[in-house]
């Protein structure tokens, strides 16, 4: 058993992943910034640690993460027209999140992303989906950079649907949607798949089931 800890504890993708790494014999350790979300968490059988990502910095991120095996950013600054929540969610979440595993002796950490923020943007790009994509590169370019056990996945159009556990897992990815519940479901089996170490893979809906497409992807 080993104890995850999961940054933005309380995200659309977060509460997938709970119960998951539980059933799989994981202490899933959500951070969150504040106690009203306790209750809920504990029930999809997560430990709960108070973590204010925007305001706190990586030495608060290493003591949150005391005592955990492993780390997923699952952050983000949230849909709305807030383009400075893109820099300090986003990125400076991810940046002291990277940080702070390294302080705490944490080298397994897999990070949410999102497809295609590697390719160039047009110049009529709206700023706010500008900003979002750049901090997810940056991001994804600092965690490749450092010395820890990393794994990047991109998922495209994430959506609401029930899961299918039915995915595209790979580096040469073409857009698509992909339902939250199953984005989940990857990150858990890569946490326990020594060969995604070091590596950055698109994911939309497909056909193979995920551990499969885990086991295969290229």
């Amino acid at each position: 058993m080993s104890r995850i800890a999961i940054v933005g504890g309380h995200g659309h993708v977060a509460l997938h992943l709970h119960p998951l790494l539980s059933a799989a014999g994981h202490t899933p350790v959500a951070l969150v910034r504040s106690e009203r979300y306790r209750a809920e968490l504990e029930d999809l059988g997560a430990e709960v640690r108070l973590l204010d990502i925007e305001q706190q910095d990586s030495a608060a991120f290493a003591a949150a993460f005391a005592g955990c095996d492993a780390v997923v950013f699952a952050a983000g600054g949230g849909p709305d027209g807030n383009i400075e929540r893109k820099r300090t969610v986003d990125l400076e979440g991810s940046l002291k999140s990277i940080q702070g595993a390294d302080g705490a002796g944490i080298r397994r950490f897999v990070q949410i992303s999102a497809i295609g923020v590697d390719n160039p943007l047009p110049d009529d790009t709206a700023d706010v989906w500008r900003a979002y994509v750049e901090a997810k590169r940056d991001a994804d370019a600092a965690l490749r950079d450092s010395d820890l056990d990393w794994t990047i996945i991109r998922p495209g159009r994430l959506t609401d649907d029930e899961p299918t556990g039915l995915v595209v897992l790979g580096s040469d990815v073409t857009g698509g949607d992909v339902p939250r519940a199953d984005v989940a479901a990857v990150v858990a089996a890569v946490l326990d798949a020594p060969r995604t170490i070091g590596r950055q893979w698109s994911l939309v809906g497909g056909d193979t089931p995920v551990a499969d497409a885990v086991a295969s992807a290229s």
